[in-house]
């Protein structure tokens, strides 16, 4: 049996460490530090009374209580020391706090020779420094060391540390390395000794493949595995295949070229890939190259050109020329001549096949069919569109083996990289419209399929080119007021009050001078209007909107490049009432409710879901009959694209500012009726000024063309 006032110290240290247990439940005080029995104990133990104690909710629970478990342990431990150290007080019971009871029967278990007597003589006596600290110590958990790093992981991180700007010199991605690998302990992720990874062959098979997808294959370098042998090396080659990797990424997402780079008539929303999602994605995807490839465009148009430029590629067959003879032309029929003379030719079938015309294929006639097919090669090619098969023709046909075909394609894909991923609106089954400006077409697209297509009249050429961008529909107009943007009244108009002041007034324009000196002219509604009976609003930097016209002739025409900007459309009622029956389908609107509209006040139908408009640029594209159109570039930016792809590369991607341009605003001596007019000049009358002739026609809105200085 031990002594209890000299050899208690290995019992004193058990105690100790189970008061400490105890204490994160709270203190428990008993009469006398005796061991007691089951019952007693559990008695002593306080219990909360459940019985009126409502259910818990969401309220009552503070994620900031729950603590680890070592944080608890060695809060437990702190407030414990305390009565560790505190010195031995007197035997009254009242003042005594001895240890549990619990853990006290446990060891009066293990010595059951102690008397009653012995029990009960002394209190225990104050535990020393020593003692108390090493009861007191609980068996906390260490935080983990960081594995030590092999050599391959020092080279990497010394590497990253000091030349990281070297691999990735955009901040953000720079960042997003340094974190990845850290992350890793600077494992490596393609680096396998001095070769390659599985992980790394699968990535390197899709950059060696980035052709295939529009893209330059020598911008994603591939790094030599078997020539590093030291850990120095392996890090460098490590470095650089996730240097290609972000690249590729970057690109295939979201464009070798900022579409900034191109014109300042181009706005699309950013939407360039986080690079540490790209880490993520590569280093836990199955297949790394697989990973890879879904950053190119998801959308059917962007595949069906992939295709198609493989096939351009692929085609290679010589026998497909078109051998030299005689200048073959169409005669169309006239009153004079009601029956011309059609060519025949035996040239004409490969013709057919090379201009993809499946219809009557082994015909020799050059029919209206193959004259048509030839005016749009033409067209699409930089050539006059006459439809003759002459020898400038015949030598494009002809000419170097698809270069120029392939270059347009690639052109029209990098165009796709810039659209949105996800074009319509998901609560409205994926609607949305597109407008191609080089085609002259709308669509409406609805559930994947188009569900209406009319014909548009754009932008002129030059300052007047409508603009490519990503905006949503909010609302329609039935009955527009036209006001008149500042730019056509500064340019066009007032000089015009100079030669004829009663112009407006027989346009049914209302003019007004403002108190800052400033010139106000509007049209109110009707059927003169300049916008129609309807203009379709999608607010956006460039001012420009979708509208009915009263100059209906002009969509008989093939090119149809005549507004300042903005989009006039064929048929408005049978477009407005597409639109509403998915954005207000239980309104029932049909074209009659719409015409029915039409009156002297102007009316807003909003949209309470609004419905995107994607206006694009597309030269190339694969029709429904999955045969590949090309359209003529009628802005000339395929060429500067063209120039950009095929150049260094270095500063493609840098966002260019395009500044405001200045429209000249009235003189203080420039007269309007109503304050005297200058002398009328013998110049050219307003719509010769308008549209370069002299046969009137009606003046359509084109709202002022604001540029603004853009920042990122």
């Amino acid at each position: 049996m031990h002594d209890l006032s000299t050899g208690r110290s290995g019992y004193d240290r058990m105690l100790a460490a189970v008061a400490a247990t105890f204490l994160l439940a709270g203190t428990v005080t008993f009469a006398h530090a005796e061991p007691a029995s089951e019952a007693a104990i559990s008695a002593a133990v306080p219990m909360p009374d459940t019985s009126l104690v409502p259910p818990p909710t969401a309220a009552d629970v503070k994620l900031d209580a729950v603590k680890p478990a070592a944080s608890a342990q060695n809060e437990a431990v702190e407030a414990a020391k305390p009565a560790a150290t505190e010195p031995a007080k007197s035997e009254s019971a009242e003042t005594r706090t001895p240890a549990p009871a619990a853990p006290a029967a446990e060891a009066a278990k293990s010595e059951p020779a102690k008397s009653e007597a012995s029990k009960s003589e002394a209190p225990a006596p104050a535990a020393t420094n020593s003692d108390a600290a090493k009861a007191q110590t609980p068996a906390t958990t260490a935080e983990p060391a960081v594995a030590a790093l092999d050599p391959f992981g020092e080279a990497l991180r010394d590497l990253i540390a000091a030349k990281g700007a070297k691999y990735f010199d955009r901040k953000k991605e720079r960042a997003a390395v340094e974190a990845f690998y850290k992350d890793r302990n600077y494992a490596p992720l393609w680096t396998k000794g001095a070769a390659a990874s599985p992980r790394a062959s699968e990535a390197i098979a899709r950059l060696k493949k980035a052709d295939e997808d529009g893209l330059d294959a020598g911008d994603y370098p591939i790094p030599d595995f078997a020539a590093a042998t030291t850990p120095e090396a392996q890090a460098d080659v490590e470095l650089r295949l996730t240097e290609s990797a972000l690249d590729y990424a970057r690109h295939a997402q979201s464009g070798r070229m900022h579409w900034s780079q191109v014109s300042g008539d181009i706005q699309y929303p950013d939407h360039t890939p986080d690079p540490t999602e790209i880490l993520i994605n590569i280093s836990t995807a199955r297949n790394a190259g697989a990973a890879l490839e879904t950053y190119n465009p998801p959308h059917k148009a962007f595949q069906q050109l992939r295709a198609k430029l493989t096939e351009l590629r692929g085609d290679t067959d010589e026998s497909h020329k078109i051998a030299d003879g005689e200048t073959l032309r169409f005669v169309k029929a006239t009153k004079k001549n009601p029956n011309p003379t059609v060519m025949e030719d035996a040239r004409v079938p490969a013709l057919r096949a090379k201009l993809g015309i499946t219809e009557n294929a082994s015909d020799t006639h050059y029919d209206a069919t193959v004259a048509t097919a030839v005016r749009k090669f033409q067209a699409a090619n930089g050539l006059k569109a006459t439809g003759v098969l002459d020898k400038q023709t015949l030598a494009a046909l002809n000419g170097p083996k698809n270069d120029r075909k392939i270059d347009i394609v690639r052109v029209n894909m990098e165009r796709w990289r810039w659209l949105p991923r996800d074009l319509g609106a998901k609560a409205l089954g994926d609607a949305y419209v597109v407008l191609n400006i080089p085609d002259y077409s709308l669509k409406l697209m609805h559930n994947g399929a188009p569900v209406w297509k009319t014909r548009v009249v754009v932008g002129k050429p030059g300052k007047h080119a409508t603009p490519e961008l990503t905006e949503t529909m909010k609302y329609i107009t039935v009955n527009p007021t036209w006001n008149v943007p500042p730019s056509i009244i500064y340019n066009e108009y007032l000089p015009a009050l100079q030669q004829d002041p009663t112009v407006l007034e027989r346009m049914g324009l209302k003019l007004q001078r403002n108190p800052d000196g400033t010139i106000r002219i509007s049209q109110p509604p009707g059927e003169r209007n300049a916008l129609g009976r309807i203009r379709f609003n999608f607010p956006n930097k460039f001012l420009v909107y979708q509208h009915d016209t009263p100059d209906k002739h002009l969509f008989a025409k093939t090119e149809r490049a005549f507004s300042h900007g903005c989009m006039r459309v064929q048929n408005p009622d049978q477009y407005a009432a597409n639109l509403l029956s998915i954005a207000l389908p239980k309104d029932h609107y049909t074209p009659e409710k719409i015409r029915g509209m039409y009156g002297r006040s102007e009316i807003n139908i909003n949209f309470p879901t609004p419905i995107p408009v994607n206006i694009v640029y597309h030269t190339a594209f694969v029709d429904d009959a999955g045969v590949l159109e090309f359209r003529k570039d009628i802005y000339g930016r395929d060429a500067r694209m063209i120039s950009l792809l095929k150049g260094s590369g270095k500063n493609l991607e840098a966002v260019v500012a395009h500044s405001q341009p200045n429209y000249v605003k009235p003189t203080n001596n420039i007269n309007i009726p109503g304050d005297g007019y200058a002398d009328r000049s013998s110049g050219p009358n307003f719509f010769e000024l308008l549209f370069g002739g002299g046969r009137s026609a009606q003046v359509e809105q084109e709202p002022r063309r604001r540029r603004q200085q853009q920042r990122y």
